[in-house]
């Protein structure tokens, strides 16, 4: 066994028999708003701390997956450069809730550490919070340490967690070992809390007190508990005598793993050790993460998790990786904690191919960026700096971050405005808070807001009832008030309840009408203008109204049934998704109207025929078993939760229908990309899924009566006719080349001198490239020395072709390239290539003959 699953077995085991509860490592995706990621063994236990969760243990046990890459805990900058950091690691730590406090805390982390794992107890130092008297007389006087190896520090380092993070806390107690004056900064005053590398901390022991609101203020928890974590691989590099967690046995293996598959030895260099640390740590967190459930996207955990990655193949490439390759690293992941991690092995797969589909794409994205700034350099001539506005457009569009661009311009003696870059960073934050208050929170402080103050919330009564009567509290037009409206006004109407629903959460708005015995308004839509009021977009058909008046409001019952049908069904389709897919897809978006459906979905790769028609299997025979679609009020009246037998249970606040045979039929109609990571399914339901195979079924009949056969037999027919195509486009092909070679030697009489140099500009008719390609090689040899420049005007394009032979191009400095680029701009065209031949295009085929006539004027400038 290695020593590092040996530790973690002896850490459980100890606590064990303290009378703790062994419990399994929680997710790395937390269910905790106020976090992306698990970051410490504490926080599957918050709500214990504070009480929130009724107890079946006071005493626990765990070895928790952590993972600090975003946010205030975040170590991702550090990974590889020092001897501490991951961005994922098990945290081994033992919890009391209200049961033992520090006594036993110190004691029984005393006891683990010498007599279990043996480490010896003169290297070891001990931080205490600055006030911690009863901290020191238990070190001291039940533990027996030495006082002078005892450090008293402030709230930065000895109070967790020491930054601003809502949730329990309280001063704690480090533990450190002396790895040697070597490792250090060589001042007299050098102890724990210096900013050196001598003392290594690598167990917390916290003394939860308190808890942190989210201004910051702390409150007593109602018990005091204690939360203790320290790092499974900091603890194995201890026991197993190394100076830097990478060389443990969990994680060397790796690092040897990536040695070998990229060719560059590990200690070599310090740039090939940072970059196999990085590639190890990040193959490790990459396959927990998304064996968790997490996948890259934009947004997010998911935008964390494709930094990591990218970051990967960054350090890649400096050590001469130009393909896929970190995916190949999850199988020694694997190997070597599959056995405790099981969903690893059962997620192994999966991880494979969602890491080198996000290391494809990025590649691309990474040749784009570096064509796209080799022409930014190129365009600065002398000038040697890249604006920040162009290393922004880099980092916006092709992913760059900001120390790439950096690294290659340096290399090529370029610096980067790095002032100008962080401008446009801001100036991008800024649009992205003005997009978020045109959509809404700009309104708190206009007519809405007046209204909200004025009048309160809109009631909204839709889940209930169709139809009610209901007053008018304000009648808006171009976000001002207006008192009264009359026929042929269009308006918003706000009522102080309604039974439309205010288009949110992709579900569009209700339609229907407003009307009392003097007026008859149409409701066009429904929208949130701020989040608590539904505005009615309406238009007066007769009558007049007034704020104050009562009307009835009803609703398109019929069109909000048909809404209601496909809101239910991608709640059946998400589920369905995941049991096809697996347990990371998630809805990124969705639309909900009531002709149809639209669902966006995160997933790698574009689905499979077979799972498409697996999903729609599934979604089907659900609607077949047409179970009760139950909603209920979760948090009082605030979340509601909509559940479907027990395969799908969700926070929805949308309409639903009661049953699900209502549905009657989903058909899939398309599935796409919309975005890197991101796909969309489009589906129809009901009466226009019916309807839609109909339609499909007229189209079969219609291709069995043109190709005279049974539907059976269509794709038999099909492909031959397709091969039969391929076929006579070889022979047309061969016949079109083999006409031009005919006009190769007529072509030779053609020729002009140009200054001692011979050149032969025709314009050859209705001939493709491939046929001018042929042509050119011909004459080439045929010509011996000299200018060939050929065009074609074909299927509304124009098209040109220009060869020179090697004697003129050393002798004449003539080149292809730059002689098709000035021939080709006659006709509207552009092109390039290399000096022996280039090939351009024209929009203009009108003026093919103009151009090619150009080329003896073209060549005489150029001699």
């Amino acid at each position: 066994m290695l020593i590092g699953h040996q530790l973690r077995s002896d850490f459980l085991g100890f606590f064990e028999k303290k009378g703790h509860t062994i419990v399994a490592s929680d997710s790395l995706v937390p269910n905790d708003p106020t976090l992306l990621f698990t970051t410490a063994g504490m926080v599957q236990f918050k709500p214990h701390f504070e009480g929130s969760i009724p107890l079946t243990y006071r005493r626990a046990v765990t070895s928790q997956k952590c993972l600090r890459a975003s946010g205030k805990q975040n170590d991702l900058e550090e990974v590889g450069k020092t001897n501490r950091h991951f961005t994922f690691f098990e945290m081994l730590g033992n919890f009391s809730f209200g049961d033992y406090f520090k006594r036993e805390a110190i004691q029984w982390a005393w006891e683990f550490i010498t007599e279990v794992a043996k480490i010896p107890s003169d290297r070891l130092w001990v931080s205490i919070y600055l006030d911690d008297d009863p901290a020191f007389d238990m070190w001291t006087k039940d533990v027996g340490f030495r006082a002078e190896r005892i450090v008293r520090l402030g709230m930065k380092d000895n109070f967790w967690p020491p930054v601003v993070i809502p949730g329990p806390c309280g001063p704690c107690s480090e533990i450190f070992i002396d790895l040697g004056p070597e490792m250090g900064c060589g001042e007299d005053t050098c102890q724990p809390g210096c900013d050196c590398n001598r003392f290594f901390e690598f167990w917390n022991l916290v003394f939860q007190t308190y808890t942190r609101d989210n201004a910051g203020e702390l409150h007593p928890l109602p018990t005091q508990n204690i939360d203790t974590g320290m790092c499974l691989e900091r603890l194995s590099m201890l026991v197993q005598g190394l100076d830097n967690i990478f060389d443990v046995d969990l994680v060397r293996p790796i690092i040897d793993f990536m040695s070998d598959l990229t060719d560059t030895p590990y200690g070599e260099t310090l740039e090939n050790t940072y970059a196999l640390r990085v590639l190890a740590d990040h193959v490790r967190c990459l396959t927990f993460a998304i064996s968790d459930g997490v996948m890259p996207s934009n947004e997010g955990r998911g935008y964390v998790l494709r930094r990591i990655l990218r970051r990967g193949v960054r350090y890649g490439s400096k050590i001469g990786m130009k393909e896929p390759f970190i995916y190949k690293g999850v199988d020694k992941v694997v190997k070597i904690m599959g056995n405790v991690y099981p969903e690893l092995v059962e997620k192994r797969d999966l991880v494979k191919r969602v890491i080198l589909s996000e290391e494809e794409r990025f590649q691309r994205t990474l040749e784009q960026g570096l064509e796209r700034l080799d022409t930014i350099m190129s365009s600065l001539g002398n000038e040697k700096i890249i604006s920040g506005k162009s290393a922004f457009e880099l980092y916006d569009t092709y992913g760059f971050p900001l120390d790439l661009t950096q690294n290659v311009a340096s290399e090529k003696g370029f610096i980067v405005d790095e002032t100008g870059f962080e401008s446009a960073m801001e100036e991008q934050r800024e649009r992205g808070r003005s997009a978020w208050q045109t959509a809404g929170g700009i309104f708190q402080s206009g007519v809405y807001g007046d209204i909200i103050k004025e009048y309160g919330a809109t009631d909204f009564k839709g889940y209930e009832q169709s139809s009610l009567t209901a007053n008018i509290v304000a009648i808006v037009k171009d976000n001002e008030l207006l008192s009264s409206a009359q026929e042929g006004d269009e308006v918003e109407i706000v009522l102080d309840k309604t039974p439309f629903y205010g288009e949110v959460g992709g579900q569009v708005g209700d339609i229907g009408w407003l009307s009392n015995d003097n007026v008859k308004i149409q409701v066009l839509d429904s929208v949130h203008p701020i989040p608590d009021i539904i505005a009615h977009k309406c238009k007066v058909i007769s009558g007049g109204i007034s704020s104050g008046d009562s009307v009835t409001a009803s609703i398109d019952t019929e069109r909000r049934q048909k809404i209601a049908v496909n809101h239910t069904a991608t709640h059946i389709l998400q589920s369905a998704l995941r049991e096809v897919l697996g347990s990371h897809v998630a809805q990124s978006g969705s639309m909900v109207a009531p002709d149809r459906l639209r669902f966006d979905f995160n997933h790698f790769e574009a689905m499979k025929s077979d799972e498409i028609k697996e999903v729609e299997k599934l979604v089907n025979r659900h609607i077949r078993e047409n179970t009760p679609v139950i909603t209920s009020e979760k948090y009082g009246d605030v979340v509601r939760v909509v559940q479907l037998d027990n395969y799908s249970k969700e926070l929805c606040g949308g309409t639903h229908i009661k049953m699900t045979g209502e549905i009657g039929l989903l058909k899939i109609i398309s599935e796409s990309s919309i975005a890197a990571g991101i796909r969309r399914i489009e589906a129809l339901t009901g009466e226009s899924a019916y309807i839609h195979e109909l339609d499909m079924e007229e189209q079969v009949r219609k291709i069995v009566d043109l190709l005279r056969v049974k539907p059976t037999d269509i794709a038999e027919r099909v492909e031959a006719l397709i091969q039969q195509n391929k076929e006579l486009e070889k022979e047309i092909t061969r016949l079109k080349q083999k006409n031009a070679l005919s006009q190769s030697s007529e072509l030779l009489n053609q020729i002009r001198d140009i200054k001692g140099v011979r050149v032969l500009a025709v314009v050859i008719d209705n001939a493709d490239r491939d046929a001018l390609r042929t042509i050119m090689d011909d004459l080439k040899v045929k010509i011996g020395s000299g200018v060939i420049v050929l065009g074609s005007g074909t299927d509304g394009k124009a098209s040109f072709i220009a060869g020179v032979t090697d004697d003129l191009i050393k002798e004449k400095k003539l080149k292809a390239g730059d002689i098709i680029k000035q021939v080709a701009e006659i006709a509207g065209g552009s092109g390039g290539g290399r000096p022996d031949m280039a090939q351009a295009g024209g929009k203009e085929p009108s003026k093919v003959s103009e151009a090619v006539e150009a080329t003896f004027n073209i060549i005489d400038k150029m001699l």
